[in-house]
């Protein structure tokens, strides 16, 4: 099944407002790297981006360094994510959902957060379980579509990576995987560039870290995400055929290995903070073509925001309470 999808421009939010076919719809998903906004029009299956961008704040590096987020940290937050309401409204936008993953689900004051963000912007922030972030992940990629054919999409964050398995006729099968590109970056890399040894060690451990998932075998895979988005912008014909395979993985391990990410960022039109990820975030795509014995990925630039779009727009009131029916896609 080749995957198609539409790209929306703006960061998720959201509210429980009606809806109109056509109308705007807004999404902002708080990830552990950025703060990313979507706002689109939404017609059927169709996403007509309206605005698109993201602000870095490193929530994920903060948690995992003190446990929580910490008063100026949320502060921030709230913040970006009144302006992100205000931006969306602007817009047209409603509902306007704010979804948040990995870094506040691990952090200790991610109730002071949810709080404080409603108070500032007015729009609920809902942080998802691993199960529900893969979903939206899946209506994404499919655009609400049923799914026709086997499909795994994987979604490698931060600090964890997400693996969606589909097929008709069978429910969708999720599994949080607790390695991402940040995390296991921070466990194992001190140099830039990362030194032999530290690049060996780093697909030795994604491989033993991701040896427990189920066989892939037979599905296509579908990479969403920053990290495999950024990936292709490094590779020969990445940018044109949106597919990494173990020929262009060991290509990018090459050129990330003798070049530093402040040299790497601007040559490419990558943000330092991405281009220094990228060689964990290889790693850990490296190892599940591996472990899924596939010969390549492709990659879909519509993911959980998208998806966090098309459900509030299909039911902008109950949409996350039916999460499970709607990720098996809706006719229309």
């Amino acid at each position: 099944m080749n995957v198609r999808y539409h790209r929306g421009h703006g960061r998720p939010s959201l509210a429980r407002l009606t809806v109109r076919r056509g109308s705007a719809v807004a999404a902002v998903d708080v990830g552990s790297t950025s703060v990313h906004l979507l706002v689109a029009h939404v017609d059927r299956h169709v996403i007509r981006p309206l605005a698109d961008d993201s602000v870095l704040l490193g929530l994920g590096g903060r948690v995992e360094e003190t446990g929580y987020l910490g008063a100026s940290t949320r502060a921030g937050l709230a913040a970006v994510l009144a302006d992100d309401a205000v931006r969306a409204r602007a817009l047209g936008a409603d509902p306007v959902v704010f979804i948040a993953t990995e870094p506040l689900r691990r952090a200790a004051d991610a109730a002071r957060a949810v709080v404080e963000v409603e108070r500032e912007s007015g729009v609920a922030l809902h942080v998802l379980s691993q199960v529900e972030e893969a979903w939206l992940t899946l209506i994404g990629v499919t655009g609400g579509r049923p799914v026709t054919a086997r499909l795994s999409v994987v979604d490698v964050g931060g600090g964890s990576t997400e693996l969606v398995m589909a097929e008709p006729g069978r429910p969708v099968e999720v599994r949080g995987l607790p390695v991402g590109a940040a995390r296991l970056l921070a466990e194992i890399v001190h140099a830039d560039p990362p030194r032999p040894a530290e690049l060996a060690q780093l697909r030795a451990t994604a491989r033993r870290q991701l040896a427990a998932i189920p066989t892939l075998g037979g599905a296509e895979i579908v990479a969403v995400g920053g990290t495999a988005s950024n990936l292709l912008k490094i590779v020969a014909g990445g940018r044109v055929d949106r597919r990494l395979t173990r020929a262009r993985l060991a290509e990018a391990f090459e050129l990330l290995g003798r070049e530093r990410s402040d040299v790497l960022a601007p040559r490419y039109g990558l943000r330092e903070i991405r281009a220094r990820l990228l060689p964990a975030g290889a790693a850990i795509l490296e190892a599940l073509l591996e472990l899924g014995g596939a010969e390549e990925i492709s990659v879909s630039e519509a993911g959980i925001r998208e998806g966090a779009v098309l459900a509030a727009s299909h039911d902008p009131i109950a949409w996350r309470d039916r999460l499970a029916r709607l990720a098996l896609g809706w006719p229309g």
